[in-house]
């Protein structure tokens, strides 16, 4: 039996700004990003977004990225591992308050935006990043871009990893996601999204934008929440996975049946 779990990033809105419709996505994914402050989130916004998980079922990730308001975090900087880790470190144990003081427990960690696409390209960047969880909190799952090198990270220093693949975006030849960029870069028809993900969930292959099919691991699937069809997108994700017999649930929970 096929399994996975449907990932978005929350909690991104900042002040008297809001981004994302966060409270009906919720109804149809199993874990949640929570921006930690830094990319965007605040204080009030990580408490309104952890209890908001929670009333739905939704497991908690803490989602850290890096310090760029203005540029949403989407802009790379030239940051060394330390700094890597030390930002991670601070943005976890921010989030990780929120969460027991609600009495829960978080599930993952994933990074945001260039801090995300830069680790998984830069192992000394995914070891910062891989060694930040570790010492904070080693039972969490370190999700990263399958076949990237944040997950080798995780996986050398002891945690446990989720191989991830992205519901609108489209494939390079090597595995990588096609840079924003590019003309190309997502995939605008929602049922060719649909139709990928299945795909790479119960074949372990996308069809690369060079024409080439590749193999790929897909132990949970990003959606984006802040786009002007975000709910109607996550729900046919969803339903499309579930009617291709493929049962949707948090990682934590299929990763501890193995």
């Amino acid at each position: 039996m096929k399994t996975v779990d449907l990932n978005c990033d929350m909690g991104e809105s900042f002040g008297a700004y809001t981004l994302g419709r966060d409270e009906e996505v919720l109804k149809h994914v199993t874990s949640a990003n929570i921006a930690c402050g830094f990319h965007a989130g605040d204080p009030a916004t990580m408490r309104r977004t952890v209890k908001l998980a929670l009333a739905h079922g939704v497991a908690l990730g803490a989602h850290p990225g890096l310090q760029d308001l203005a540029g949403f975090g989407r802009r790379d900087m030239d940051i060394s591992p330390q700094e890597a880790y030390d930002l991670v470190v601070y943005q976890l144990g921010a989030l990780q308050a929120f969460v027991r003081a609600e009495g829960a427990s978080l599930q993952h960690v994933k990074a945001h935006g260039a801090l995300y696409n830069m680790a998984a390209k830069n192992a000394a960047l995914s070891e910062g990043i891989a060694e930040a969880v570790y010492k904070v909190a080693p039972e969490l799952i370190l999700f990263g871009l399958a076949g990237g090198e944040l997950v080798k990270a995780g996986r050398k220093i002891g945690l446990r990893t989720a191989s991830e693949v992205f519901s609108d975006r489209t494939y390079q030849a090597d595995g990588s996601l096609t840079s924003r960029r590019q003309p190309d870069a997502l995939i605008t028809d929602d049922r060719e999204s649909a139709a990928q993900v299945v795909r790479m969930v119960k074949e372990g292959r996308v069809l690369s934008r060079q024409g080439a099919d590749i193999a790929i691991e897909a132990d949970t699937i990003c959606v984006h929440g802040d786009g002007a069809h975000a709910v109607e997108f996550a729900q046919l994700i969803r339903s499309s996975l579930e009617q291709a017999g493929i049962v949707v649930q948090p990682i934590g929970q299929s990763l501890a049946a193995q």
